[in-house]
């Protein structure tokens, strides 16, 4: 994996932080790393919107921020989680992997 594709999953996992963060953060401090998160998230899907294809780069940024989401949710929350979201999730794995695979460069 070369470096712009590490970023973005870096991006889409501080996604996953702030969107957490704009839920259950309750304190100062909690709310300071949301914003920190937040702005980690943005700058690296605009930074990494330069170096790679903008469609391939939003549905891999989304893409990791609702399974990741999810499943934070899930573990570390108590949420229900059904197969059918097992399922929805893995699809949305598979089809960010296509767009990964075709996305017109030769860089799988």
């Amino acid at each position: 994996m070369n470096r712009s594709w590490l970023l973005l999953v870096l991006a889409g996992l501080a996604e996953v932080g702030w969107v957490v963060g704009l839920k259950h953060a309750g304190s100062a401090g909690e709310w300071l790393l949301t914003a920190v998160a937040i702005a980690i998230s943005f700058g690296g899907l605009i930074y990494v919107s330069n170096l790679l294809p903008v469609g391939t780069v939003y549905a891999v940024f989304t893409g990791i921020g609702a399974a990741g989401t999810v499943l934070t949710e899930t573990v570390f929350f108590g949420m229900p989680f059904e197969p059918v979201k097992a399922a929805l999730i893995v699809l949305l794995i598979v089809g960010v992997a296509g767009l990964k695979l075709t996305d017109g460069k030769g860089r799988a």
